[in-house]
């Protein structure tokens, strides 16, 4: 927790306004990694209110467009009953705030990581994917084509000017030599992973950090929650959330090879870089080691998968 006077008084002014200016900020809670975005309280004497602020730098043409690509998702999550929070106030330029700022609603639940997880969870997982696939939607500026997950980071290019493997170079390789995959384009968060989910007991509550998303093709959060399962709990905790994204999608998943590979082919070759969030959200257990081993197992099997496909 951060001392309230660590936040602006402009940012302050500005979220109390947004509140309805009745109460200020009591205190300010980091929600990843002790810092940004922050849950807020304010005493209105009988009561505690709360609310999330994302604050961003609007000099920064990255900050500005995932700004902007956040509020377009949290607009369309809302229209459509997605379990998501919902939006009290934005500043996307920072002439209000001081900086880019959204404040949303306070969503039930947590997001730390089980070291096991239960059939229900994975499944629940799955079916939360599904339900972004039933939402048809054109690509439009705020809420780009999407290709793959967390399309902003080219870790194609990471991998080249840090080091890579044989397994992922064979992976690129294979990738190029297939057609992207077509049909009309639906919702995706654009980084759902277990850290991105609030749960009570094994009850998905909502989905959080909308700033990668966009349109895309369903097996975009299909394959990236397929490989979050794969990394956190092993192999087999990927078939149980088709298993839930096909039961409640009501259809068989398709292409779930092609898009297991681009999943696994958004990391490096070391995989220490994403280790400070794992810990962040629980799983103090994970380390670079086992992760790159489950990675691996993961995009083999889905390699073997796409060339059976294809025979």
């Amino acid at each position: 927790m951060i001392t309230v006077h660590e936040l602006s008084e402009k940012v302050q002014r500005w979220v109390s306004d947004a509140m309805g200016g009745s109460a200020p900020v009591a205190t300010a809670t980091g929600l990843r990694q002790g810092a940004n975005p922050w849950l807020l309280t304010f005493d209105q004497g009988s009561r505690v209110e709360a609310a999330v602020l994302r604050l961003g730098d609007p000099t920064d043409p990255d900050h500005c467009q995932r700004f902007a690509t956040e509020a377009a998702a949290l607009h369309v999550a809302g229209n459509h009953r997605l379990p998501a929070a919902r939006l009290i106030a934005t500043d996307l330029d920072g002439s209000a705030a001081g900086a880019l700022a959204a404040l949303t609603t306070v969503l039930p639940g947590h997001s730390r990581i089980p070291s096991v997880a239960s059939t229900e969870r994975l499944r629940g997982l799955g079916a939360t994917a599904a339900a972004l696939q039933a939402v048809p939607l054109a690509p439009r500026a705020a809420l780009p084509l999407r290709t793959r997950s967390i399309a902003d980071v080219d870790f194609a290019a990471q991998r080249r000017e840090k080091g890579t493997t044989a397994l992922l170079t064979a992976a690129e390789v294979r990738l190029e030599q297939l057609p992207a995959p077509g049909g009309p384009t639906v919702f995706v968060h654009g980084d759902l992973w277990f850290g991105n989910t609030l749960w009570s007991g094994d009850r998905c509550t909502g989905l959080v950090d909308w700033d990668c998303a966009g349109v895309g093709s369903p097996g975009i959060d299909l394959g990236g929650a397929r490989f979050d399962a794969a990394l956190m709990f092993g192999l087999p905790a990927a078939e149980q959330v088709l298993v839930g994204w096909q039961r409640a999608a009501g259809r068989r998943a398709e292409r779930v090879a092609y898009w297991d590979v681009v999943a696994a082919l958004g990391t490096l070759a070391d995989m220490a870089f994403c280790v400070p969030a794992l810990h962040d959200q629980g799983r103090s257990d994970l380390d670079a080691d086992l992760l790159g081993q489950r990675r691996d197992a993961f995009l083999s099997t889905a390699l073997r998968r796409l060339d059976a496909d294809d025979q």
